[in-house]
């Protein structure tokens, strides 16, 4: 009599369980489990590739061109420097600066005016690989120095049907050159690759500045943050620097590269030294982005490796996407 109980309360528990369980079949599907016919989610879509230069859209790997600028004020203002990725601020003879601008995800149609090389160049060049290099002469000790270097000369000598002088101004500070033209004369120059840089977020430890001055020993520029411009735009010698296509110029990723600077074996004809500026080994530098400065370090083992930023404690320095300036320079000015 006991065993027949329990059987009649198991059935009894079962007669109660079954409508539930039907019940529960009648309830709409959950978002992990779709039912027959229900679209699925869209997939999270992959993100677009970035230029390795700028950290802006863009899958396109266009050919390296890296071009000598003229920086003082009887060549101002440049044309093609808003276009560039990078721009490298160098210390030349007599304590001036000139411009080496690399170009790949923009190329201008012009730009200018061109100057001569310095031996500095072609330690900075070998990291794109084998770029273009436009250029207008260079002493002629330096000539074999140039035909061994990882580039191909597009200079005003080795491809003069890509230069032209510009009317309303005076040599040597009158000669441009067509980028398409220079490019063609270079059809295996290399394309655009990692160089070491690295964006996105801001890391912590900024301090906030409304602007930052680089002196070299005849040349001074402050780097001022724009909150309207989303940039650091640039003054030279107390001047705004404006470009030929209208405009202040201005990045909105300034890094200064504290560097050491010494005498070369090379010299003008008044026997003034071309300085020379190691861009590889390590050292300290100052990184501005979003109006705020960052303490920084850069390393690079040689001379085909890019330089790699991070902050002090050893994390990626990212860079704000965009146009990044390079200030070669000492942390006391000095005329080697």
């Amino acid at each position: 009599m006991r065993v027949s109980r329990m059987i009649a309360v198991t059935l009894a528990g079962v007669a109660v369980l079954a409508p539930v369980a039907a019940c529960s079949s009648d309830k709409p599907a959950s978002a992990g489990n779709p039912v027959a016919g229900e679209p699925s989610a869209a997939p999270t879509p992959t993100p677009e590739p970035t230029h390795p230069f700028t950290g802006l859209p863009g899958a396109a790997r266009r050919p390296v061109l890296a071009a000598k600028i003229e920086n003082t004020s009887a060549g101002k203002p440049q044309l093609g420097l808003k276009s560039a990725d990078i721009v490298y601020i160098e210390q030349v003879e007599a304590g001036l600066t000139r411009l080496m601008a690399i170009f790949s995800s923009k190329i201008p149609a012009k730009i200018g005016p061109v100057r001569s090389a310095r031996i500095s160049d072609l330690h900075i060049v070998p990291q794109f690989g084998r770029p273009a290099f436009a250029y207008s002469g260079a002493q002629t000790k330096m000539l074999p120095f140039i035909a061994e270097a990882p580039l191909f000369d597009v200079s005003d000598s080795r491809a003069p049907g890509a230069y032209f002088r510009q009317e309303g101004r005076f040599a040597p500070y009158n000669l441009f050159a067509n980028t398409r033209q220079l490019l063609t004369e270079a059809p295996k120059a290399s394309r655009s690759k990692d160089i070491g840089f690295t964006f996105g977020d801001a890391p912590e430890g900024g301090v906030p500045r409304k602007a930052y001055s680089v002196k070299y020993p005849a040349a001074r520029f402050t780097f001022a943050w724009s909150q309207a411009a989303g940039k650091w735009l640039i003054w030279q010698d107390g001047k705004k620097d404006m470009a030929a296509e209208g405009g202040q110029l201005g990045a909105p990723t300034i890094v200064v590269q504290y560097t050491k600077t010494e005498r070369s074996e090379f010299h003008d004809k008044n026997q003034s030294y071309t300085p020379l500026v190691h861009s590889t080994g390590k050292g300290r530098a100052i990184v501005l982005r979003d109006g705020q400065a960052f303490k920084a370090r850069w390393s690079r083992e040689t001379e085909k490796d890019g330089t790699v930023f991070t902050t002090e404690a050893g994390e990626p320095m990212n860079f704000a996407p965009g146009q990044v300036w390079i200030a070669l320079a000492s942390a006391k000015p000095v005329i080697p």
